[in-house]
C-alpha cells in the first residue's frame, strides 16, 4: 500500500484527485498507475483502471488471475467492473468511499453471487493515510475556489465603484 500511496502522491502534483495502485503478480508490483483523467482527457483514466492495462500488457493476458490490487481508495462500479472481468484473484483499499465506493460502501459489487467472478476484498489498509491525503487534497481545493472567487468578486467590485460627488464622468 505504500508503493500505491507513493503513485497516489504523484496523483496530487499532477493536480489530481489522488488515488494510487499497484499490481502484484506471485507478491511482485509489475504495474502502478495513478488518476490522470483531467491530464489524459480520459474519464476512465481511474488509477485502477492505468494500471490494470499496464499489467495486461506485462502479462500479455486480458485475464489476470493470479494478481493482486492495492489501491489507496475503494474502487467504483467502472474499476470494479473492470477487476472482476480481469479475474482479479484480490483487491486491497485503504479509504472507504461513502459516495461511489462499491466494495462495501454504496454498494457491495464484489459480494453479487450471481456475478460469475469472485474476488476477495480487504479494507481498511493504511485507510487513514489515504483518507488524510484525498482530505488534504479537497481542502487544499476548496480553499484555492474561494480564493479566486474572492478574487473575481473584489475585481468586479473595483470596476462598479461609485463615484464621488460633484465629479462628472468623462464623456
Amino acid at each position: 500500500m505504500r508503493l500505491a500511496l507513493a503513485q497516489a502522491e504523484l496523483a496530487y502534483q499532477a493536480g489530481e484527485v489522488p488515488v494510487g495502485a499497484v499490481i502484484l503478480f506471485n507478491g511482485e508490483p509489475i504495474a502502478a498507475g495513478f488518476n490522470q483523467p483531467i491530464g489524459l482527457h480520459d474519464p476512465t483514466a481511474h488509477a485502477e483502471i492505468v494500471a490494470l492495462r499496464a499489467a495486461a500488457r506485462h502479462v500479455q493476458n486480458y485475464r489476470l488471475p493470479e494478481c493482486e490490487l492495492f489501491v489507496t481508495l475503494e474502487p467504483c462500479a467502472m474499476c470494479a467492473m473492470a477487476l472482476m472481468h480481469a479475474r482479479f484473484k484480490r483487491v486491497v483499499f485503504g479509504a472507504t468511499d461513502p459516495k461511489t465506493g462499491v466494495a462495501g460502501s454504496v454498494l457491495d459489487l464484489f459480494g453479487y453471487r450471481e456475478l460469475n467472478h469472485h474476488t476477495v476484498i480487504e479494507g481498511g489498509l493504511l485507510g487513514q493515510e489515504c483518507g488524510e491525503l484525498l482530505r488534504r487534497f479537497f481542502r487544499e481545493r476548496r480553499a484555492q475556489q474561494k480564493a479566486l472567487r474572492l478574487a473575481a468578486q473584489e475585481a468586479a467590485g473595483q470596476g462598479g465603484r461609485a463615484m464621488p460627488l460633484g465629479h462628472n464622468p468623462p464623456r
